[in-house]
């Protein structure tokens, strides 16, 4: 569903899965907070500059900015390597330079034609949509791996459901995620603990229903992937 905030919103694109999303700076006051893994990928434009955002297994903290508008879409886990050409392992926490994937002079028209809009979020929405319509689509096996582990299923039960042993299950992943089923579960239960969380469920009841041991076990992994407290992921805060 949409989401918005007085410096974020976001929409669903028409993109198959993905979702298109703007920031726009918030001021000197703004605080700026940790951006939290989630098995997705983005391409974003800011400041003259169009950047990928590959897939993070920990938090990543952006360097303030008051006077940064971002423009983005973010990819449905395993969608974005089809879309950019390259294997999701190689981008993995790391922010690339679309001209250092794609020939440099596709990436600086397309940079070009950001700079130029009036409404660069259309921009970068029909190219995504262009190129997906040219590139082979994703294997709907990646989709129902990232729904597996969702649901807390184990590793070996996702690798039997697919028809994939373990090890070609893993080699999948590091390509189509950025890094093997175990952290891209990690991740994902991450992500439904927060949900629990932000709408009112006790964290005790929160780690139990996503998955996890006990409240310390929940306490220990929002601290290691995020790198603060699942108090502080939940004081308001822009989106």
């Amino acid at each position: 569903m949409p989401y918005e905030t007085v410096e974020y919103a976001e929409r669903p694109s028409r993109v198959s899965g993905a979702v298109l999303w703007t920031r726009a700076g918030g001021g000197a006051d703004s605080p700026v907070y940790p951006v939290l893994p989630d098995g997705c990928m983005d391409l974003l434009w800011s400041g003259g500059r169009l950047l990928v955002a590959g897939p993070d297994t920990r938090a990543y903290h952006p360097a303030p900015d008051p006077a940064a508008r971002y423009v983005g879409i973010r990819f449905y886990p395993g969608t974005a390597p089809a879309f950019l050409g390259v294997p999701a392992h190689e981008l993995r926490d790391r922010r690339v330079d679309l001209a250092d994937l794609w020939p440099s002079a596709e990436a600086r028209r397309l940079t070009e034609r950001m700079d130029a809009a009036r409404e660069p979020a259309a921009v970068l929405e029909s190219v995504a949509l262009a190129r997906a319509g040219d590139s082979e689509p994703p294997d709907p096996l990646l989709a129902h791996i990232v729904k597996s582990l969702d649901a807390g299923l184990s590793i070996a039960a996702t690798a039997a459901e697919t028809g994939l042993n373990a090890r070609l299950l893993h080699r999948r992943s590091l390509a189509a995620f950025g890094y093997g089923p175990k952290t891209l579960a990690r991740v994902l239960r991450l992500q439904r603990a927060l949900a629990l969380a932000r709408d009112g469920v006790p964290y005790a009841e929160t780690a139990v229903v996503a998955g996890f041991a006990d409240q310390a076990h929940l306490a220990r992994d929002v601290k290691e992937l995020t790198g603060v407290t699942l108090g502080e992921l939940l004081s308001p805060r822009p989106a």
